[in-house]
């Protein structure tokens, strides 16, 4: 990885999963980074470990979150190099259409899109101000490949951030600032060993013909991110 000596980075949802791989391969590399998250003691044994980094905690599903978060983070730094909005997660099980109640759907949208929204917009003033800057959002493979037993609301929010971080590059990038979005296969992350049944896992390690149910494409074991 280039160096990133003097560089500032923020990643939400920072505490657990990839986010605390990218958040860790980002300091490596030298930058300042703001972990962010909901727990405390998890974060706070993360900045243990990568002793340039500060810690914000916050629920980014609430409305004022975003803007707390950026209050801290600019505060602390000054401005913000790097943005990697990674914070979301499935709120609801995969099941039929009929059968998604609202709550399941509006707290997949919100948690998600909503998230990747309310972060962008409340750093984005402040690196058109510097006229520079790199904005990562984290979509999924879910969101770009429809198939039968799907999780439905998570997809269709994760599909929500790649259009929009399409716009964003396009209205961003005559700032001198880069988005980019990462739509990674599942990752058996710490959440998705608990999440995903034993034996859904087995399928998925023998390849998506024979786990005509769950996402097809290539899965992951969850570790060290190389090359982020």
């Amino acid at each position: 990885m280039t160096s990133l000596a003097n560089k500032t980075a923020l990643v939400t949802g920072s505490s657990r999963g990839i986010g605390t791989s990218i958040a860790t391969r980002l300091a490596q590399a030298g930058a300042r980074v703001a972990l962010h998250g909901r727990d405390e003691d998890v974060l706070a044994a993360l900045r243990h470990q990568l002793p340039e980094s500060i810690v914000v905690t916050a629920d980014l599903r609430e409305r004022s979150g975003a803007g707390r978060i950026a209050d801290v983070v600019l505060g602390a730094f000054g401005t913000l190099d790097i943005l990697v909005a990674n914070a979301g997660a499935s709120y609801a099980p995969p099941q039929m259409i009929e059968e998604i109640t609202d709550q399941a759907w509006e707290a997949n949208i919100d948690g998600n899109l909503g998230a990747t929204f309310r972060t962008v917009r409340a750093f984005l003033p402040a690196m058109k101000a510097a006229g520079r800057g790199v904005i990562v959002t984290i979509a999924s493979a879910a969101g770009r490949k429809p198939y039968g037993y799907a999780p439905v609301a998570y997809g269709t929010a994760k599909a929500g951030i790649v259009h929009f971080t399409q716009c964003l590059a396009a209205q961003a990038g005559p700032f001198g600032i880069r988005a980019n979005c990462v739509a990674p296969e599942t990752i058996l992350t710490e959440g998705n060993l608990q999440r995903i049944p034993a034996a859904k896992q087995a399928e998925n390690d023998r390849g998506p013909s024979h786990s005509p149910a769950w996402h097809p494409g290539r899965r992951c074991r969850g570790g060290p991110v190389p090359g982020v």
